[in-house]
């Protein structure tokens, strides 16, 4: 394993694989997405800055909390490309989305309540779904288990 000093400055690809724990393959589809930039060597190769390990990170976490990778990215964009992120950034925008967070803990908690007699109403159980959707009413409102969508309940 290869390990970094405080005087590197640069990373190449594998080198940010090896300590973010994220595959390179990952990484360039992040780069593509405009999440992540590097510079390219003479000879066509990247290098990254030292502070794309927190941008990276950032990236992931948000994606463990279930926020879109659209949505990181519109974040993202509202920083310059070399401004490393701080405590104080996360905060920020951390708050931005706690309005999407508590409503998708909502829809979670919605789906653990109401699992057992929703499944039906997306019909995947006939039995069911005439008990539950009688002349599959719901299935006006569009289509899936709609009784588990918030603004259905």
């Amino acid at each position: 394993m290869t390990q970094l000093t405080w005087k590197t400055h640069e990373l190449t690809v594998g080198e940010l694989s090896q300590r973010s724990g994220v595959p390179a393959s990952a990484l360039r589809f992040y780069e593509r997405e405009g999440l992540i930039h590097s510079r390219r060597t003479s000879g066509n190769q990247r290098r990254y800055t030292r502070d794309t390990l927190r941008r990276v990170a950032f990236v992931r976490s948000s994606q463990r909390v279930g926020i879109p990778l659209g949505r990181i990215r519109e974040v993202l964009s509202l920083f310059p490309k070399d401004h490393v992120l701080t405590k104080e950034d996360w905060a920020r925008i951390s708050e931005c989305w706690r309005e999407d967070l508590t409503e998708r803990i909502e829809q979670l908690e919605n789906l653990r309540d109401r699992l057992t007699d929703c499944i039906g109403c997306g019909c995947l159980s006939i039995d069911k779904c005439a008990l539950a959707n009688p002349y599959d009413k719901l299935g006006e409102q569009g289509a899936g288990a709609r009784r588990l969508l918030k603004s259905c309940c």
